[in-house]
C-alpha cells in the first residue's frame, strides 16, 4: 500500500509539474504562436494546425497537434502518403522547414499536455501503425504518457536529416531508427524520477539552443 500510495503522489507531482510547466512555457511563447500561425495561413493558407491520430497511455488513441509545415495532399500517416517524413521531402514548405529544424512546429502540443493527451517528458506519441509491432517489453511505454521530449527524443533530434540517406526511409526508421529510441526511453522509464524529467527538459533546451550542423 504504501508503494502505491507513493507511486499516486508521484504521479499527481508529474501532472501538476505539466500542467504547470506548459501553462508557462504557452504564456511566454505566445507571441510566437501568433506569428507563426500568420506566417502559415499567410504563405500556405488554411488550416494552420495539422492534426494526426497516436498512441497514448494505455494505448489509447489521442489527436496530436502540430503547425502545418507541409502543403496539401497526403501525409505522412494517411491512407496513400508515406508515414515516415525525411528532411528533403518535396511538400514540405520553405516556413515549415524552419518550423521543423527548429521544432517550432510542435508548440501547439503544448494544448497536448494540458489537456493530459501528454505529458513534458515522456516517449515520443507514435503511429498506431507502428505500436502494433512493438514486443512484449516496448509496450511498456505505454504506461505512462507519451511526451514533448524524451532521451530519445535528444539522441535523435536529427532524425529527419538522417532518414535521407535512406532509399526507403520508413523501412530505416522501423528496422533501425525505432528500436534503438524505444530502448534509450525504457532505460529513462526504469529509473525515472521528477528531478530526472527536470534535467531532460534542460538537456533538450541545450540542444535545441546550440543546434550542431548536420
Amino acid at each position: 500500500m504504501r508503494g502505491r500510495g507513493k507511486g499516486g503522489r508521484s504521479a499527481a507531482l508529474v501532472r501538476l509539474f505539466d500542467v504547470a510547466g506548459a501553462t508557462l512555457i504557452g504564456v511566454v511563447t505566445a507571441p510566437l504562436w501568433m506569428l507563426v500561425a500568420a506566417g502559415v495561413r499567410l504563405t500556405e493558407g488554411s488550416p494552420v494546425l495539422h492534426s494526426a491520430v497516436r498512441v497514448g497511455r494505455d494505448g489509447a488513441p489521442f489527436v496530436l497537434l502540430k503547425f502545418r509545415t507541409m502543403r496539401p495532399g497526403p501525409t505522412p500517416g494517411s491512407t496513400h502518403g508515406p508515414r515516415i517524413t525525411s528532411a528533403t521531402d518535396r511538400r514540405i514548405t520553405r516556413l515549415g522547414a524552419w518550423l521543423r529544424r527548429t521544432k517550432v512546429d510542435e508548440l501547439p502540443q503544448l494544448w497536448n499536455v494540458v489537456r493530459g493527451d501528454m505529458s513534458l517528458v515522456g516517449p515520443r506519441p507514435e503511429d498506431p501503425l507502428f505500436v502494433g509491432e512493438y514486443s512484449d517489453d516496448q509496450i511498456r511505454l505505454l504506461s505512462v504518457r507519451p511526451g514533448l521530449t524524451s532521451p530519445a527524443t535528444i539522441a535523435y533530434r536529427h532524425e529527419a536529416q538522417l532518414l535521407t540517406g535512406y532509399a526507403d526511409p520508413e523501412r530505416a526508421y522501423v528496422e533501425e531508427v525505432l528500436p534503438n529510441k524505444l530502448s534509450i526511453d525504457l532505460a529513462w522509464l526504469d529509473h525515472r524520477t521528477v528531478r530526472g524529467d527536470v534535467g531532460v527538459l534542460f538537456a533538450t533546451a541545450r540542444a535545441l539552443t546550440f543546434r550542431q550542423p548536420r
